[in-house]
């Protein structure tokens, strides 16, 4: 455990070929310019793509799926083999485990799915144009919550065993494929790549605010910012599902004692409406300023973990074109 290990690309192909006998494999596949995650089976093995920044779903809907009866849970057929995990994705596990693992009430179905699961991380070889995992202390690489990482430099597999279960699988992938000791020198390659990397994303990121530094600039701030950014939001609440950290749901009751946990957004119109009609955040500015307070100042002051891991998935996908990062910004240098 905690060891490089390599194998040629075509006998990680091989062995994912007869892996998928055994596990259900997602994996990101590129459609139009986009990746997300796709079961993969033995037409789309070679179209998997590598160290290539985030998967447009998030990690968090393999645990906390759209939609799931949260009633008569039953075990998983197979165990899920996860490929492509960015690190974004991985430290927003952190805080899915302390709100549904690591407090007085263990959600069981989050609990299932999360034990079902074995996580190969990636490095990411590139970056995009609203990443900025380093501005809030992630590395670009894996560091945290996966059992493999996986990353492909010149039709070289570079495998870390990182877990137990990590090691469970590499054991499998030995039966099928021999894995190898890496030179100093190809270990040294790949921590340069890494470097890299890490270098571009602090240098097009300078003078955004670190975690900390934004919920004192979200908490002490006037109104007027929030309606500003908010007149072009259509409530749509694309950037709350989209966000790997995000967890709200929606719990509805039907015929036969179902209970069906749906996911849920604080941007929706009457997210917060009770009796009566009364709705705090009936005005579109107040449920916008609303989504900043909950990931920089209250979840801060209830968990250990961060709210945000600098993905930048929340302005990838605003129909209004509203980016927090020009926002954070502005309130930085005003």
């Amino acid at each position: 455990m905690n060891k490089y290990y390599t194998l040629s690309r075509q006998d990680w192909e091989k062995t994912l070929a007869n892996l998928i006998n055994q596990y259900h494999i997602y994996a990101p596949l590129s459609y139009n310019g986009h990746q997300d995650y796709e079961l993969i089976d033995q037409d789309s093995i070679s179209q998997i793509v590598y160290n290539r920044p985030k998967p447009a779903t998030p990690l968090k809907t393999f645990f906390l799926p759209i939609e799931e009866n949260v009633v008569n849970i039953q075990p998983p057929t197979h165990t899920r083999v996860i490929m492509g995990v960015p690190a974004c994705d991985l430290e927003a596990v952190h805080i899915q485990d302390e709100m549904y693992l690591n407090r007085d009430y263990v959600d069981p179905a989050y609990k299932k799915n999360r034990e079902a699961a074995i996580l190969i991380g990636t490095d990411c070889h590139s970056t995009q144009e609203h990443c900025h995992c380093t501005s809030y202390g992630i590395k670009p690489y894996p560091q945290t919550n996966h059992d493999l990482t996986l990353s492909l430099v010149e039709d070289t597999i570079y495998l870390y065993i990182n877990s137990p279960m990590g090691e469970s699988l590499a054991q499998a992938i030995r039966e099928i494929a021999p894995l190898e000791d890496p030179t100093e020198n190809e270990i040294q390659h790949l921590l340069d790549k890494r470097s890299q990397v890490e270098q571009e994303l602090n240098h097009k990121n300078q003078g955004l605010p670190d975690y900390k530094k934004t919920g004192e600039l979200v908490a002490r701030s006037d109104p007027g910012i929030w309606k500003k950014y908010a007149e072009t939001c259509v409530s749509c609440g694309a950037c709350a599902t989209i966000c790997p950290t995000c967890t709200c749901f929606l719990l509805m009751e039907k015929p036969g004692f179902e209970k069906v946990r749906h996911l849920d957004a604080c941007q929706y119109p009457g997210f917060e409406k009770v009796a009566a009609g009364e709705d705090p955040l009936r005005p579109l500015y107040k449920r916008f300023y609303n989504r900043y307070m909950c990931k920089y100042v209250w979840k801060p002051e209830k968990f250990e973990s961060i709210a945000c891991t600098g993905c930048g998935r929340c302005i990838e996908a605003c129909i209004g074109k509203i980016s927090k990062n020009e926002l954070f910004l502005e309130l930085a240098n005003a």
